[in-house]
């Protein structure tokens, strides 16, 4: 008998093959597809609207028949989602400070949540180790420790995410003088997408485009900086419940 599996067997299987931050992001991905197309209501929001079904099947479920095809089982191995992919985005912005104000804040990365709104907490752990704490959809977060893998004083810093990361990730951080006073801040950051391009769709739609979050925190930075405080509105976006925070802090 045949060891490979047969098409009704891999139809109707239902094991577990994915892990919990795939199961989540399919499930949030397909939920946001399923809207979108509805909303379209032609022939391409119809092609969506299947794509999410079958995203937010998998996410319930979590199981892929393309994977269980493939024989690949991230409950058993390490192996990447078929959905994942790398996600770049480079932002800069230009702030009225000097490098060295602008690097001694942001290496002390405790300081990081004070304007990055997902970020909810780093804990440093010594010279070149932390721990990063950032909310998901859903009410879930996702963790990881990284590490600094290149750093020259108030010009730049690079690092990566250690093994076993939910999101693996990497970047740089560079503060670069202009010819008047100020600094440009340039960030490179480059993380894998657990749902890959259907996943950084259905971002787009709940308004948490990686391209979008990176250039509103490198904003709210220059405030912080420039002004000494930002607002940082907390629960719905009506500019309600607004609380002042303080670079000072």
């Amino acid at each position: 008998m045949s060891s490979e599996k047969s098409l009704t067997e891999i139809l109707t299987n239902t094991d577990t093959n994915l892990n919990q931050t795939e199961r989540i992001i399919s499930g949030v991905a397909g939920g946001g597809l399923i809207a979108y197309g509805l909303k379209r209501g032609d022939a391409t929001g119809a092609v969506l609207a299947v794509g999410g079904g079958i995203l937010a099947l998998r996410g319930a479920t979590g199981h892929c028949q393309i994977k269980d095809a493939l024989g690949i089982n991230n409950e058993e191995t390490n192996s990447p989602s078929w959905f994942s992919g790398k996600v770049e985005v480079k932002k800069a912005v230009t702030i009225n400070k000097s490098q060295s104000e602008l690097f001694a804040f942001w290496r002390s990365f405790e300081n990081l949540p004070q304007f990055m709104n997902h970020l909810e907490s780093v804990i440093t752990i010594d010279e070149t180790r932390s721990h990063w704490k950032v909310k998901a959809p859903l009410g879930y977060t996702v963790e990881w420790q990284a590490e600094i893998t290149d750093e020259v004083l108030n010009e730049k810093i690079a690092w990566r995410s250690l093994e076993g990361a939910d999101i693996p990730n990497s970047g740089t951080v560079e503060f670069r003088p202009t010819a008047n006073r100020g600094t440009e801040v340039v960030v490179h950051l480059i993380y894998e997408a657990p749902a890959g391009k259907l996943g950084s769709l259905a971002a787009k739609i709940f308004g948490e485009e990686p391209n979008q979050q990176v250039a509103e925190d490198l904003r709210r930075f220059k405030r912080l900086m420039e002004a000494g405080l930002i607002m940082k509105v907390e629960g719905q976006p009506s500019g309600r419940a607004a609380k002042v925070i303080s670079a000072a802090a």
